[in-house]
């Protein structure tokens, strides 16, 4: 839902929550204020027009804090006559806060808390499922496990008890049949070139 309001002679289009900067305000921050005049509120595909206010429609805002606009340069200058004036100007402004928007009976504010307090809700529940599920899928998985494991004393249906043995004996009696392996042979010498004397 949304609203176009007139103050201080501009138009504004407003939403729930939205931040506005209007012409100074004699107010307090966190006082609450009626701004301006409605003059549409849409919701949707709907919308209606006042003429020029839409009648029972309300727009109420929360002061936030005063502030100050840009500045604003203003040059007077008039040509060979010696005159140049230089002036700064910034405007006092008001930040306000969107609170409600009241039309027809109904509030912004309170369907917003609403669909807030429903999203928590729905939330809350797909967590609380999540977690039930896990622990039904962690449950499943332990009792899978614990079926799978095969006993080491006893013997299962795929192999028969002369199999069941560690195997840990098989590669002993290996290792003990495995023949040492042979140190290799020392080089041969290699024979001295000798030359016989002549006589």
């Amino acid at each position: 839902m949304y609203a176009v309001i007139e103050n201080g002679g501009k138009q504004y289009r407003v939403e729930l929550g939205a931040e506005l900067e209007l012409d100074q305000l004699v107010a307090e921050p966190g006082a609450r204020i009626d701004i301006g005049r409605v003059l549409l509120v849409a919701d949707g595909d709907s919308a209606l027009i006042g003429t020029p206010v839409v009648e029972g429609a309300k727009v109420t805002a929360e002061v936030v804090r005063p502030t100050r606009g840009d500045k604003l340069i203003v040059f007077k200058y008039k040509p060979k006559a010696r005159r140049r004036v230089k002036h700064g100007h910034r405007q006092d402004l008001t930040v306000v806060r969107v609170a409600d928007i009241e039309w027809a009976g109904r509030s912004a504010a309170q369907e917003a808390d609403a669909a807030a307090s429903e999203a928590k809700r729905a939330q809350a529940d797909a967590a609380k499922s999540a977690e039930a599920k896990a622990k039904a899928d962690a449950a499943l998985a332990d009792k899978l496990a614990y079926a799978e494991k095969p006993s080491a004393d006893k013997p299962t249906a795929d192999k028969p008890a002369a199999e069941a043995k560690p195997a840990a004996k098989s590669a002993a009696s290996s290792a003990a049949k495995k023949p040492a392996a042979a140190k290799p042979a020392a080089a041969p010498k290699t024979a001295r070139n000798t030359t016989k004397k002549e006589e």
